[in-house]
């Protein structure tokens, strides 16, 4: 026994490098194609190398829907840029519910124009009728999505949908009118339910502030063209499209078009608090700082800006749209149907857009990676 203990020990020497011997070791990352390569600018203030990696799995990692673009900012300047095959920087993507935060942005002007007061009780006619409850809902309570109107925002089947109904069914031609006619369901300020009906109130509300005609083509008029001098020539958003329905009103809540370039733009002016490239004050930052304070009934969001700010006890049956834990809570986001995504961090001065199609499974795991993105930047 005492002549083979040194073979013992020599062979329980052995058995860790035998044991790891059994596991295979890790893949090395396929090398970077140089189309990522070249997404990624000189100047991205982030190792190139590593954010080709992380922009380059938003496109290609399975389980996170399809990214069609990436537009990133940083500083104030181009870091990244990147389409799926089939898309450029030329297409228009359709912003679904990134249109709220544009909306917003309209109401903000006229309330700085004297045109709207936000505590005021909102100016719908039928609602200041003697004895409708409806007449102590307010601009800020549709600006916080806590106006207290019926809604149902996601229906099954579909058409039980609010809006569904509104947008395309029996709603469609005149979707205000068909908004606004919804009686309450719970006391105006209550609580919070997202509702693209409500930004469709607000953008008939901007479109009366603007002209006292009902004709449709007057009120199409009136809005393209406030929005167009005022907020999209400055910013230099060439390409953006907002569309509306038969009576003239802005779909607000749902429908816009503009290339990844032009959403980034938007971004950058939110991150400015309001200041165009040019130096111009297009609306007053204390509006967007407004916009990103969370709503009293719900802490993930504004005023039609979601936030990344931890959940509060009201906003738990919503759950939460971004990653308040892995990038700072100044973080806000317009955020669009199926994966429509402009990110805005001042605090890391960034602003990052993704947009494609991803399912309600893939969209969890997708902006996780986009989270890996922007940990490439320090806080600052």
């Amino acid at each position: 026994m005492i002549l083979r203990l040194p073979s013992l020990i020599a062979a329980a020497a052995l058995l860790p490098s035998l044991g790891a011997c059994g596991d295979p070791e890790p893949l090395p990352p396929e090398p970077l194609t140089p189309e990522a390569l070249a997404a990624v600018s000189s100047d991205a203030g982030a190792p190139k190398d590593q954010l080709a990696r992380q922009i380059d799995d938003l496109f290609a990692l399975e389980d996170l829907g399809e990214t069609r673009a990436v537009v990133l900012m940083a500083d104030g300047k181009l870091a990244a840029e990147r389409y799926a095959s089939g898309y450029d920087g030329e297409t228009r993507f359709l912003s679904w519910s990134m249109a709220k935060t544009v909306t917003a942005v309209l109401i903000g002007m006229l309330v700085a124009d004297g045109l709207l007061s936000v505590d005021a009780p909102a100016p719908v006619a039928e609602w200041q009728r003697t004895g409708d409850p409806r007449a102590d809902i307010t601009l800020r309570h549709l600006l916080q999505m806590r106006a207290g109107l019926r809604h149902t925002e996601a229906g099954d089947p579909p058409y039980e949908s609010s809006e569904v109904r509104m947008l395309f069914l029996d709603g469609r031609d005149d979707m205000a009118q068909w908004a606004r006619e919804q009686p309450l369901e719970a006391e105006p300020g209550e609580r919070f339910e997202y509702s693209s009906n409500t930004t469709v109130i607000l953008a008939d509300i901007a479109a009366r502030a603007l002209t006292d005609s009902d004709d449709p083509e007057a009120r199409r008029r009136a809005v393209a063209d406030y929005l167009q001098e005022r907020l999209f020539k400055p910013l230099g958003m060439t390409s953006i499209v907002p569309e509306f329905d038969a009576s003239g009103t802005f779909i607000g809540g749902s429908l816009m078009h503009a290339t990844a370039r032009d959403w980034a733009r938007f971004g950058e002016f939110l991150r400015l608090k309001g200041r165009a490239p040019g130096g111009e004050q297009l609306v007053p930052r204390r509006w967007i700082e407004a916009m990103v304070e969370p709503s009293p009934t719900a802490q993930q969001y504004g005023y039609q800006t979601w936030l990344n700010r931890p959940l509060g006890e009201a906003g738990d049956e919503w759950g939460h749209p971004l990653f308040p834990t892995r990038a700072p809570h100044s973080l806000f986001a317009m955020i669009g149907h199926m994966g429509q995504y402009v990110l805005v961090s001042p605090e890391q001065r960034l602003t990052l857009v993704r947009l494609g199609h991803s399912t309600s499974e893939e969209r969890p795991p997708m902006l996780q990676q986009a989270a890996d993105v922007l940990e490439l930047y320090p806080v600052r």
